[in-house]
């Protein structure tokens, strides 16, 4: 049966990304921006996450990966106590301010401009903000533990290209 869905997601893979020459209705390979002109728009925080404060959040989407599995964005909020769910795995680098976090295992750390966090998908923090805070977030869907076997296997096979920052 596993057997069966390696070569289901390997075919998929395969017929996926064979033959992918760029076209018109494929979206730009690159995107590039100022955090600082980004159209911020409110995003407001679920009420019921609120412990303290009136925090007011803003969001402006940079971009979204091809497969919709991966995207970019800027926010930044105000002052203010909440609880927050990652339903994604984001990775987030603050621009400016900083943010008391407080991890589900109690864990806290402050991040401060220049700093970088990480929080896992289908976990909660506490985010206690003094003033101000502005972060790029890069958020990426967790693929299924099976396809994720399957594509890691399929990957092992296929000639490395030097890609990325190490190219």
């Amino acid at each position: 049966m596993a057997l069966h869905y390696v070569g289901l997601a390997a075919s998929a893979v395969g017929i996926r990304y064979k033959g992918q020459t760029p076209s018109a209705n494929q979206p730009t390979p690159f995107v590039g921006g100022c955090s600082a002109s980004a159209e911020m728009k409110p995003s407001p925080i679920e009420p019921g996450w609120v412990i303290a404060g009136d925090p007011q959040a803003r969001f402006s989407a940079h971009s979204q990966a091809h497969d919709k599995f991966a995207s970019t964005g800027v926010w930044d909020c105000t002052a203010g106590t909440f609880r927050w769910y990652f339903g994604w795995d984001e990775t987030v680098v603050i621009l400016e301010g900083e943010v008391h976090v407080t991890a589900e295992d109690g864990s806290e750390r402050t991040l401060k401009a220049g700093d970088v966090g990480y929080f896992r998908g289908g976990t909660w923090a506490t985010w206690h903000i003094d003033n101000y805070v502005k972060k790029i977030a890069f958020v990426r869907k967790p693929i299924p533990m099976p396809l994720s076997y399957a594509f890691r296997a399929w990957a092992k096979f296929m000639p490395k290209k030097k890609t990325g920052l190490a190219a």
